[in-house]
């Protein structure tokens, strides 16, 4: 007959092996998640990084030194003083941005990375603002960000940590410096202000003037072109008068030459010889005539002679 504690026995060494064999399994495989390292030790030294998915390792010799997220990491730079170069003290805080670019250097490397690369940051922050002067800080603080940066990386490369960039998020000046500010932003405001005033009136007398200069150089142009036109028309109001005259004078000239015109033109200087002794005589007193001048016919026949005359001459 078998004994009891052979039985229990027999039974237990199978569950226990098993329950072993299921220990050593799942402590010899391990699944590393994306974006991480895994950072292994066989006997205390370090023997592989193991990266993300299925990974194996022998259990009870091999162990997990450091696990190392590999994402973009943002850390909190706590405020500091520096001294800028015109000796003016600051109160500067920012924020880093760093990932893990080499498991190994940033577990072996410095102690404590994150630390490490906040007191780095903090430190260079110091050094790049005292080579500036007070404005410049405020006007350039990207290339302040990017000078940061480009040292805090060489420091940082032994450790395995890329600084990817790093953003300063106030400057606090001293109180005295903020209402020395404050005074100039004013001023300057004022001086902006009265400058466009000036502008603007300089621009509204420009306005005027060139309005002025318009309207006089219109009424020129409108009296030149008045006169022009007046001149114009009395030119032409002259070449129709002579035109008239000219023509009366032929109508007058070709009347003279028929006989009836004769006998009006002797009529016309008869008229005009009474007319004329009549005026004479109102005139004067005494009035001496010729020995036959009281014969009209006589009058009239001295201006027929006349006409005759001035017929009879070659014309040119």
């Amino acid at each position: 007959m078998n004994n009891p504690l052979d039985l229990i026995f027999a039974n237990i060494v199978p569950v226990v092996i098993f329950i072993f064999v299921v220990v050593v399994l799942k402590s010899g495989i391990k699944f590393v998640p994306q974006n991480q390292a895994w950072v292994i030790e066989r006997f205390g030294k370090f023997h592989s990084t193991k990266l993300a998915g299925i990974n194996f390792i022998i259990p009870f010799i091999d162990r997990i030194s450091a696990i190392r997220s590999l994402k973009e990491q943002a850390q909190d730079v706590p405020s500091q003083s520096a001294i800028t170069k015109d000796n003016i003290s600051l109160v500067v805080d920012g924020v880093l941005y760093f990932r893990v670019l080499d498991p190994y250097k940033a577990t072996y490397g410095v102690d404590d990375y994150v630390f490490a690369v906040t007191q780095l940051a903090q430190t260079t922050m110091r050094s790049e603002l005292g080579k500036m002067e007070l404005d410049k800080t405020f006007e350039e603080r990207d290339l302040l960000n990017t000078n940061i940066v480009s040292a805090i990386n060489v420091a940082a490369e032994p450790w395995g940590i890329q600084v990817l960039r790093y953003e300063i998020k106030d400057i606090v000046p001293p109180q005295s410096i903020m209402e020395s500010m404050e005074a100039q932003m004013k001023a300057e405001r004022v001086k902006r202000a009265q400058i466009l005033e000036s502008e603007g009136d300089r621009q509204a007398a420009i306005n005027v003037a060139e309005g002025k200069k318009q309207a006089q150089v219109l009424a020129a142009e409108a009296d030149k072109t008045e006169q022009i036109l007046k001149a114009e028309g009395e030119a032409k109001a002259i070449i129709a008068v002579a035109n008239a005259q000219a023509e009366a004078l032929k109508t007058i000239g070709d009347a003279a030459n028929t006989e009836e015109g004769q006998k009006a033109i002797q009529l016309d200087l008869a008229t005009k010889a009474i007319e004329a002794k009549h005026a004479i005589a109102k005139e004067s007193s005494v009035v001496l005539l010729p020995e036959n001048g009281t014969d009209a016919s006589s009058l009239v026949a001295q201006g027929m002679s006349i006409i005759n005359s001035l017929n009879k001459q070659p014309r040119a």
